[in-house]
């Protein structure tokens, strides 16, 4: 097949211009990404910043992949303030690649590089694992398909370090969230924690590899605030870090209410 007529299989994002910011769509209705123009470095949507609350569990993480490079929010706070870290960020579609150099995506170079692959068949295929995932994919039509599998999760799980950490953002709104969902605790243990957002239009789904001997308890009892953020980067996560914080409370509250129950019954 042709480059030509491979790109005419993807939806061509269109770029919103105003004097403080820059924003990618793929319609009127929905925001894909958004810069902002004095700080281009920064998160403005909050789910990115949550998203980003895997240095509390990883907080110096040598590679990482993310699947689904939109305006590359993600991938260039990770490029700028994760200098240690190697990244791989593949996208799918060569429209939204063509459009990295407009929101500032770094070129490709030793420890980052952008691939237009399929995601759901990369990860499959990857032969050196990965620290982090960040999952971050997203059509015109929403999550694709192949990227809310069972297959694809255990594939994902399969990438991973031992210790390492799947980020997944999913809508709230996803019709069938519960079960994908329910996917990924299946491919990961149930080691996951679901942490929502205040407008309830994003969940974001951190699932733990964990080693040989590990829960998920004492995993996340051990996370840490990373020592090495700059200020800029910590004034930006410490909310998001609290929430997490907060989310985790809430489940352990949750299960020792549910085997307070049982134990009764």
């Amino acid at each position: 097949m042709s480059q030509e007529s491979s790109d005419q299989e993807h939806v061509r994002p269109y770029v919103f211009r105003d004097e403080t910011s820059r924003s990618m769509h793929f319609s009127l209705h929905e925001i894909q990404s958004r810069m902002h123009l004095h700080d281009p470095h920064a998160l403005d949507l909050r789910y990115t910043r949550t998203m980003m609350g895997f240095l509390m569990f990883a907080p110096c993480p040598q590679r990482i992949m993310m699947m689904g490079l939109g305006g590359g929010s993600l991938a260039k706070f990770c490029h700028h303030h994760l200098p240690q870290a190697h990244m791989d960020v593949v996208e799918i579609n060569p429209h939204v690649i063509a459009l990295r150099e407009e929101f500032g995506v770094p070129a490709d170079g030793p420890r980052f590089r952008v691939i237009q692959a399929d995601g759901a068949r990369f990860i499959r295929e990857v032969v050196q694992h990965y620290d982090v995932l960040l999952l971050d994919a997203f059509d015109d039509q929403g999550l694709p398909g192949p990227l809310a599998s069972a297959r694809f999760y255990r594939d994902c799980a399969d990438a991973l370090q031992p210790g390492g950490v799947l980020v997944a953002n999913l809508p709230a709104s996803l019709q069938h969230l519960s079960a994908c969902l329910q996917r990924i605790r299946m491919a990961f243990g149930g080691a996951v924690l679901v942490v929502g957002d205040d407008d309830l239009e994003n969940v974001v789904v951190f699932a733990f590899k964990l080693g040989v001997g590990q829960s998920l308890a004492c995993h996340v009892d051990a996370c840490v605030c990373p020592a090495g953020l700059d200020a800029s980067a910590r004034e930006q996560l410490m909310p998001a870090f609290d929430g997490i914080a907060q989310a985790w409370a809430r489940r352990v509250s949750a299960r020792t209410k549910e085997k307070a129950v049982q134990s009764v019954d």
